[in-house]
């Protein structure tokens, strides 16, 4: 989740400021009618905070969404995504989809994390032997953000952080799969905001590119992936580029923007293959491509949603009781890209295998 753009109407934006004075993450009632005349596909799950970034988990036959919490900050837009100050993590969960959606307590605040300073962007969740593992991207005190973990015994928390984010990660975004073999893997980065251009060689470089490499005609920055731990917490190895080819097994193109890989990875498995999935980010669309190992390489293969409202589109992609579904978010109920909504709607396989492209907007 990076960067975005788009302005409130006058009104809407005084009533969000009345009432962000007593809780700058609340949505309010005013606002929450902001984009009524536009025909949404699916309406947001919850309303009563701003909500982004869904990783959807089942366990114990529930569903837990494990989003990013927007709040309303003083920091003006820029392209690098300053403007989501996130400090703190709120899970949702639910019996079923569309049944009633409890919001949790704050299970992780950036002030609990020994090493983070700011801006706590999309997690990521698993669980292991008992305990649930958050995964979270925050920037450190010199401004470089890392992947720390936390846990606890109850997938809505509280969590509690490990004093240090994970010894070599870096970027934003990570997202846990777990394979049928018991293995557990993840994936991360994203570009512009998300620098993973400026850890190009493995150390953070705050005069880094500020968008990507800059060689539309040379390969795109790929996603990272690396196995994790048996305890969950730490690389087992170094973690190596996921690679995105096309129908002729080349790497996709820096101005390939339409394909290339800009953020918010998601894996899952159907029948027998791997699903790799990412927002393109300033194209604005989910795409995916498939692959016969968690390593990859990943095919391209299409879209998986069209743009919504609002800059930024994260995503992720869960089976419950026989049917699938993505969770996304957009900005219905603000109006503004730094404060979003999550939603979900069923995902539908062709008998090829892929994926049929969803429109988040009614005709």
């Amino acid at each position: 989740m990076n960067i975005g753009g788009g302005r409130p109407l006058l009104l809407a934006l005084l009533a969000l400021t009345s009432a962000c004075q007593k809780d700058p993450g609340a949505v309010s009632g005013d606002n929450a009618a902001a984009g009524t005349s536009k025909k949404y596909l699916s309406q947001p799950l919850v309303k009563d905070i701003y909500t982004a970034d869904p990783s959807a988990h089942v366990w114990n036959s529930k569903i837990y969404v494990y989003p990013s919490h927007d709040i309303d900050g003083p920091t003006p837009e820029d392209d690098l995504g300053a403007h989501f100050e996130m400090r703190d993590y709120r899970i949702l969960s639910m019996d079923k989809i569309g049944g009633p959606v409890t919001v949790g307590p704050v299970a992780l605040d950036v002030k609990d994390v020994p090493w983070a300073d700011k801006q706590m962007w999309a997690p990521d969740a698993a669980f292991k032997n008992g305990t649930y593992y958050l995964y979270f991207p925050a920037k450190d005190k010199q401004g470089a953000f890392r992947i720390g973990v936390a846990t606890s015994k109850d997938p809505m928390g509280p969590f509690k952080a490990r004093p240090q984010p994970i010894k070599g990660s870096y970027s934003i975004d990570p997202a846990v799969f777990t394979d049928d073999d018991g293995s557990s893997y993840m994936y991360f980065g994203g570009i512009w905001g998300g620098q993973l251009q400026r850890n190009v060689t493995g150390t953070y470089d705050p005069n880094g590119s500020k968008t990507d490499l800059g060689a539309d005609d040379k390969p795109a920055l790929m996603p990272q992936i690396a196995k994790l731990s048996g305890d969950m917490t730490e690389f087992a190895e170094k973690p190596r580029s996921v690679q995105i080819v096309d129908d002729k097994g080349k790497p996709l193109l820096g101005g390939d923007h339409d394909r290339r890989f800009f953020e918010a990875s998601w894996m899952h498995k159907y029948k027998g293959k791997y699903y790799f999935s990412y927002s393109t980010g300033d194209t604005h669309y989910l795409a995916y491509g498939i692959g016969d190992s968690p390593y990859g390489p990943f095919t391209y293969k299409g879209r998986i949603l069209e743009p919504v409202d609002g800059w930024t589109t994260h995503h992720s992609i869960v089976e419950w009781n026989g049917r699938w579904w993505l969770f996304y978010a957009d900005t219905q109920l603000s109006g503004q890209t730094r404060l979003r909504n999550v939603k979900v709607t069923e995902l539908f396989y062709n008998p090829d295998g892929t994926i049929r492209t969803i429109d988040p907007m009614l005709k």
